[in-house]
């Protein structure tokens, strides 16, 4: 399932500079999952976009409403995006949506590949900066099987909330036609 994308990154992998990969897609269509693969084929770094939700004080109606406007992708473009292009050691902070707080400062230290994992990974805030952008799929029976596996006071806030949102976005923006790659889960 992953030949192509392994082929890709083989092939950026020899370029000079920092490669990017964006892995963008439905809840519950193994985003974290592949990351975690490809933390264990290559030696890289992995962000999750889950890490930048909105604090308290950006939790607006207005920026609900933005197609996208779940996470706080200015704070990852600037702590993170404009960092791993620099090619120095850096840090941010973790959001803690249990908490709803600032919570674990990480200190990244510079890799030749990067994969920024979760949805509104591909938002367009961030421009061109991708080497390689991948769009996960699939099937709504499969997808309510596997949110139906986690916590159950999270299902209602997937189907009524997150869900929809998420859907806004992909097409808003046509995140899937837009990426290199569409892979679809089983």
């Amino acid at each position: 399932m992953y030949a192509d994308l392994y082929e890709q990154l083989d092939a950026l992998l020899e370029r000079d500079g920092p490669v990017l990969v964006a892995i963008d897609g439905y809840c519950a269509s193994g985003k974290t999952t592949l990351a975690q693969k490809l933390s264990e084929k290559y030696d890289c770094n992995v962000f999750h976009m889950d890490d930048f939700f909105l604090q308290p004080q950006q939790r607006t109606p207005e920026r609900f409403a933005q197609p996208g406007g779940n996470v706080d992708y200015e704070r990852f473009h600037q702590e993170v995006l404009q960092s791993l292009r620099r090619g120095t050691t850096f840090s941010y902070r973790c959001f803690d949506c249990s908490q709803m707080q600032m919570g674990d400062t990480i200190t990244v230290q510079p890799k030749k590949l990067n994969i920024i994992e979760g949805s509104y990974s591909q938002h367009p805030y961030f421009g061109d900066v991708y080497d390689c952008r991948v769009f996960l799929t699939i099937s709504e029976v499969t997808q309510r099987e596997r949110i139906l596996q986690r916590p159950a006071f999270l299902h209602q806030r997937f189907f009524e909330e997150w869900i929809p949102m998420e859907q806004q976005y992909f097409e808003t923006f046509s995140i899937g036609p837009q990426s290199h790659l569409i892979l679809t889960s089983e």
